[in-house]
């Protein structure tokens, strides 16, 4: 029996659920990069960031190419870059909403105002 669709992007999005490999990827969105080039950039010891790399390459989102004794890492797929420019615009529209909820908030708007003659 195969595995629901639902249940591999599920798989899916677990594995995107790793700050650090979310910078990956966003780092490989704009161009091919080796390992020692993505360390400064994303704050963690390198036998972590070789952790992340791999469970990137074992969900084929992410190939390498060694030259020399440098590997270079880079993305599969364009889509993947399109899905995390996606993500970023409903993110955008989530928290523009919050902050309009919190403008409201503090301007007092949508709180029960007291009908007149209240305490009488």
């Amino acid at each position: 029996m195969s595995t629901p669709l639902y249940q591999l992007k599920a798989e899916f999005f677990k594995t995107l659920g790793h700050p650090a490999r979310i910078r990956v990827l966003e780092l490989l969105s704009e161009r091919e990069h080796a390992v020692a080039e993505m360390l400064p950039e994303i704050g963690i010891e390198p036998a972590h960031l070789s952790q992340q790399l791999a469970v990137l390459r074992r969900m084929n989102l992410v190939v390498t190419r060694k030259e020399g004794s440098t590997v270079y890492y880079s993305l599969t797929s364009p889509h993947v870059a399109e899905l995390l420019r996606v993500a970023r615009t409903i993110l955008s529209g989530v928290l523009a909403g919050q902050a309009e909820l919190l403008a409201d908030l503090r301007g007092g708007q949508g709180e029960a105002k007291p009908h007149p003659g209240a305490g009488l």
